[in-house]
């Protein structure tokens, strides 16, 4: 071992002095050493020193190797530190009571030093691998994070040069629909289907919601006046070059894609409830939840924003429009979360509104 390399820590539990002394006798030289006579103490000392691994007497006064065990692997501190038992036992049937609880191995009594050093080593080892993999998976999946990140912000940064009033829209709306997803998890209804990792996605996927409009031509995205009925018709078709956009990248992408809630966003979100909306006229349940939650953050937004074509109109307006659409342009039960988080949305408007004046 160089000057540079921590020894391991073993924390050795037994209610046996002479046992204690015996296994530090076995591994004193290759590790740092600490000791317990009973149960309660062997628990306050896995929690403040956390061990690299663990030799836990089964056979103890007042609170067994058992019961030690099972608290130790409830706790998050100390669930991933191995457990290997010390017992007289020799049934299998107390083995596979250990095993069952988390323990890694059993050593008998009396000791064998050869084989108490063999097993210590072997698990520390084992652990030692376990953890590097921990940290590569872990390491993995943030580069993997950050790649879906840059992915999106890339894509939907397409949608800003197009049109230098979508910046604004395209953060205040990602915001919306991550409060209004947290407020519909309350709901019982919503609370699997919208866990955190899922809000955390569609919070990611929401700024893609217009991505098809940068094949709008600009003599119509950009038009100061109301659209003609041939002209709408052709702005209508931003939902179909936007999931037409995302599909495509989406066949390069092996398994199920992070970009499906964008793909879904991006063609349905002009679906209304009544089955009055476009491109397909879905209606109800049938229109995808992330959508659902997208019309409403999109329709709020345009409302209370100003634009060449129309002046802003007050938040407590805008509430009372989405309001008296439940149920027909919107899903109730999104209206309901809406209504319950209107404060935020009003303080998110102003945190990243467009013009001072908007503010």
């Amino acid at each position: 071992m160089t000057l540079n390399q921590k020894k391991s820590t073993v924390l050795i539990v037994d209610d046996v002095a002479e046992n204690i002394h015996v296994l530090m006798g076995t591994l004193k030289d290759d590790y740092a050493i600490l000791a317990a006579r009973d149960g309660q103490k062997a628990l306050d000392i896995a929690q403040s020193k956390l061990p690299d691994i663990i030799l836990l007497d089964i056979m103890m006064p007042e609170m067994d190797g058992y019961e030690v065990c099972l608290t130790l692997k409830k706790l998050e501190s100390t669930k991933h530190i191995p457990i290997i038992f010390i017992t007289a036992l020799s049934e299998s049937d107390d083995e596979a009571k250990g095993l069952e609880m988390g323990a890694v191995d059993f050593i008998a009594k009396p000791f064998n030093p050869d084989l108490v050093k063999s097993r210590v080593r072997n698990h520390l080892e084992l652990k030692k691998y376990r953890d590097q993999l921990e940290e590569l998976v872990e390491a993995r999946t943030q580069e993997l994070q950050q790649t879906q990140e840059v992915t999106i912000e890339s894509m939907a940064s397409l949608a800003e040069y197009r049109d230098p009033e979508t910046g604004g829209h395209i953060r205040r709306t990602q915001n919306y629909v991550k409060v209004l997803a947290q407020n519909l998890s309350q709901n019982p209804e919503y609370a699997k289907e919208l866990d955190g990792p899922t809000i955390y996605m569609l919070y990611l996927s929401a700024p893609l919601h217009d991505i098809g409009k940068v094949g709008i031509p600009d003599d119509i995205l950009l038009k100061p006046g109301k659209l003609t009925t041939e002209e709408f018709e052709i702005m209508k078709m931003h939902t179909i070059i936007g999931r037409d956009a995302i599909a495509s990248a989406e066949r390069k992408i092996m398994g199920k894609s992070f970009l499906n809630f964008a793909h879904e966003i991006a063609y349905s979100h002009q679906e209304k409830w009544d089955g009055s909306g476009y491109p397909e006229g879905l209606s109800g349940e049938d229109i995808p939840l992330s959508a659902r939650l997208m019309a409403v953050a999109d329709v709020y937004d345009a409302l209370i924003s100003k634009r060449i074509y129309k002046p802003a109109i007050p938040h407590a307006t805008a509430v009372s429009i989405i309001q008296n659409d439940s149920g027909s342009h919107f899903d109730p039960d999104v209206v309901n979360a809406f209504l319950e988080s209107t404060d935020e949305f009003h303080q998110i408007a102003y945190l990243h509104a467009d013009h001072a004046d908007d503010e």
